[in-house]
């Protein structure tokens, strides 16, 4: 019987560490995921922090991943949003940080955005540790959301979708290191 050689063990050490996706403060985050017929590829992942507390982790997936903050949030793309939460929020909570994160990077728009945000926020509910909130963007369809394990509607235009992947990858990002990791950097 032949002994492995080093490369076919690097190999399949190498597919094998693909295939469990990425880990981040206890969270394993898929390479992959599937969404609207789609198989979406994992951007990025990375921890967001308030103050010293873990508050979720965030998995940006992409049909085509990009280092480029300005290309994934224009792209008309079907794109995720995928946040592992760490600790119990209130809806309010969380509503309350992604409206900050509207007011910051698209405050020009905030006219047009307001009663669509409006929808989005009642679409989220409070949530414990180990929930997921997904986001996710499909051309002609908007934008799905999803928290725990339930779908909660859709809402309509791409302008909305550039808003709030913006809170996360926008100019002022809710976390710059969260925006770093996001895009694989």
């Amino acid at each position: 019987m032949k002994k492995p050689t080093a490369l076919a063990l690097s190999l399949c050490l190498a597919f094998a560490s693909t295939a469990l996706g990425k880990e981040v403060s206890g969270v394993t985050v898929p390479d992959t995921v599937s969404a609207e017929g789609k198989t979406l590829m994992l951007n990025g992942a990375g921890l967001r922090k308030k103050a010293i507390f873990k508050v979720y982790v965030a998995g940006l997936y992409l049909e085509t991943p990009s280092k480029d903050a300005a290309a994934v949030i224009s792209s008309d793309q079907v794109k995720r949003m995928q946040l592992s939460v760490l600790r119990s929020l209130s809806m309010k909570q969380v509503t309350d940080a992604i409206e900050e994160g509207f007011e910051k990077n698209s405050k020009g728009q905030m006219d047009a955005l307001k009663a669509r945000l409006d929808k989005f926020k009642a679409m989220i509910p409070d949530v414990e540790k180990g929930d997921q909130i997904l986001m996710t963007y499909a051309p002609g369809k908007g934008t799905v959301v999803s928290a725990k394990g339930a779908e909660k509607g859709a809402i309509e235009g791409k302008d909305f979708a550039d808003a709030l992947f913006s809170v996360w990858l926008g100019a002022n990002p809710v976390q710059e290191d969260l925006k770093t990791a996001l895009l694989g950097s």
